[in-house]
This record gives C-alpha cells, structure tokens and sequence, in this order.
C-alpha cells in the first residue's frame, strides 16, 4: 500500500501543507528542526492512533490551533481510500472515511498499516518493560484492529480497580465493601486481562520467526535472536510486579482465554494482601514484560551497542515481515517508515537495511543530510524547509 495524498492542518509545525507522494523511495530531507519527522509522524499516526515520539496527543496539535486535522488518501491494491483524523486535546477524537459522517477514531484503524524505525527504538532493548509492551500490543492492534477495544478495555478496568485499591489504602481500613466491589473488578480485569494476554502471546508466537530471520538477514547471523513472554501469571510476583522465574510460553500459549482468566483470578487472589497493602494491581499484563535474548544471554546488559541497534530494527522489520505476510494480496503490505534511522548505523548496516526495504511497495525516509541515505534507496527527494516543502528548482 501507500499514500498518493497527505494533507496537513494545525499538525506540530504545519498550519497547512499539501503534498503529493509516489510509491517507491520518498526521501525527506533538510536540517534538523525543519518539520521532516511531523510529516511521517502524521502518517504513521493515521495508521495506530499514536506518535512514535509522544505518549500524550496535546504536542501533536500546533501552539496556536485548537485542533489538528490530518488527511491522506491510501491506496491498497485497487482501492483508494480517504482518511481524516480530527485530533482534539481533552476530547474524543474524531474520523473519517471516504469523507462519510465522523466515526470514532479507532473505526479507521487496519486500513493504513505502517512500520516505523525511529532512533527511539533502542529503548525496545535497552528501556523499560513499557517499550516491549507497547511494541506488543501496537503489533496487535495492527494484526487484528478490534484488539484496540481490547487494550482500552483493560486500560479501564485497571484505572478503576487501582483507585478502589488505593483508597483502601489511604482510608487504612479495608471492609466488606471494599471487598465486594473489589471482586467485581477483579472478574473485569480477569476477563480483560486474559483477552489481551492472549492477543499477545499468538502475536509473539507468530513474530518469533520473522524475528529471527530479520536479524539473520540485519547481521552475520552468528546469534539466534529471540523473545520470551514473562508473566505475573507464573513465578512469584515481586514488589515491582516482575515474574523472576519468568513464563514458559508454550505452557501459557496452550491456555485457552478461559482458562487464562480462572488464572488471573487465582493470582489476584493469592497477592489480595500485598495488593492492598501497596494500593496498587500488581498481577496482570500491565506488569508483564518480553525478554529479549541474544544467543545464551539476556540481550539487556549484555548486547553491544551494534547488536542492540541490529535487534531493535529486526523487532521492526519482523512486524513488517508478519504483516506483509498477513495479508499476501498484491500491493497491501505495509508502509514503512525510516526516521532518522540511516545516521545512527555504521556503513555495514545501512547497506544490510537498505537492501532489504528497498523492495516495500512504499519507503518514506527523513534525514538532515542526503549522503546519509545508501544508494540502493534513491528515490524522490524531497527538500523540507520550516513550515513546508521547498519547490522543485525550475
């Protein structure tokens, strides 16, 4: 697939832009500081409802606008599609399709399907469980786009369930209220949190060898990589919610959702305690992590600096991999996004990358110097200056 149409209004540092794109390379190109990430930001936005950059939609909206309107027409084999996102900080997002009456935001996601490199990417292997997860559970919602309902769903109940915990907490006094209501929310986060935890592991599953294969295909392929789901489900859970024992994925991937949630029942209430004297959840998804290993070791702590950027871009090039394998009909794989990445990578790398995403029907890549780019990704150049798109000369 690719976009033929992008149309900014009130986005970052655009009041207004227009532009029109090739399938092929699309190399965006200028100093730092000149808007080129907004612009990839915006389409990889259309398709996850997210910024790769920000965790929060109000910076996405420029200072002196009320709101941000990002617009593009997606073409998907034989059909093209208009999409429109009304980006409102504080309130619901809006959207549309083919310029039909407004959706709720998510009704648009699965029909752009994008894959983005950025240099944050490193914090897939070096950062916080947070950056695993959400990595996950973006793969997800890109696989099967009503899982957003899922992880919204949980996001929910969690909320809730923490602030029944914490009050109960504060209030010093934990009674039979407090009890009942608790096991209300229990069966929700059970029954939430067993859906999600599901959705991820047959997204690991099914990532596990495409992983593989991309670091094979990023490196001399002297090293398996792989990555091995760790759950509050299995193990003692500690103060911080971690499993030291870790989850043996296939026990867990054999469990059906129901059997998932008599689980997360279990757990709740062998930490019922601990829970309430930390006024916190401590068993469930949000807690889970993906541990990434290369060869014998844990990839944290122990990967070089070369194998680190090596295994945080096959984390990416597998999704792309598995998506473009979910849907093999002609022209539907996935966009892919390359931001800033080329300056980051030694010229071994660069070369090793480049020859593999040169063949995705749609490449769009942001650098601040066009010799940063390799060869083989030639394509439309395109000059961003502040606030928009220099003209061609002539």
């Amino acid at each position: 697939m690719y976009v033929d149409y992008l149309s900014l209004t009130g986005f970052r540092s655009y009041k207004q832009l227009d532009l029109s794109l090739n399938p092929g390379v699309s190399v965006f190109v200028g100093p730092n500081g000149t808007g080129k990430t907004n612009i990839v930001e915006s389409i990889g936005y259309l398709a996850s409802l997210s910024s790769h950059r920000v965790s929060s939609d109000a910076p996405l909206v420029a200072f002196d606008a009320e709101q941000a309107l990002v617009r593009a027409r997606v073409l998907r084999g034989s059909q093209a599609t208009a999409l429109e996102v009304e980006i409102n900080p504080g309130r619901a997002n809006r959207a549309r399709i083919n310029r039909a009456n407004p959706v709720r935001a998510r009704d648009i996601l699965g029909i752009c399907r994008t894959v983005l490199f950025a240099p944050e990417d490193l914090a897939l292997v070096k950062g916080d469980p947070s950056a695993r997860r959400r990595f996950l559970d973006d793969l997800i919602v890109s696989l099967v786009p009503r899982h957003a309902a899922t992880r919204a769903d949980y996001e929910r109940v969690l909320k809730q369930r923490n602030a029944l915990l914490k009050s109960a907490r504060i209030s010093g006094r934990f009674t039979s209220a407090h009890e009942a209501t608790l096991e209300v929310w229990d069966h929700h986060m059970a029954e939430a949190g067993a859906q999600l935890v599901s959705a991820r592991l047959h997204a690991l599953d099914l990532l596990s060898p495409h992983l593989q294969g991309a670091y094979q295909d990023l490196t001399d392929g002297s090293k398996e990589a792989r990555g091995t789901y760790r759950s509050t489900l299995v193990g003692e859970v500690d103060d911080d919610g971690a499993s030291p024992s870790g989850a043996d994925p296939a026990e867990l991937l054999a469990l059906s959702q129901e059997e998932l949630r008599e689980r997360f029942l279990q757990a709740f209430a062998a930490n019922r305690k601990r829970e309430i004297d930390r006024g916190v959840s401590l068993v469930g998804p949000h807690r889970d992590d993906v541990e990434l290993v290369l060869g014998q070791a844990p990839a944290k702590g122990y990967a070089s600096h070369g194998e680190t950027w090596s295994l945080a871009l096959a984390m990416r090039l597998g999704s792309y991999y598995l998506l473009r394998d979910d849907d093999p009909t002609p022209g539907s794989g996935p966009i892919l996004i390359l931001d800033d990445v080329f300056a980051e990578l030694d010229a071994g790398r660069r070369g090793r990358l480049a020859s593999i995403v040169a063949g995705a029907e749609q490449v769009l890549v942001t650098a601040a110097v066009a010799e940063d780019i390799p060869e083989s990704l030639a394509g439309d150049q395109i000059p961003v200056i502040p606030g928009g798109i220099r003209a061609a000369a002539g």
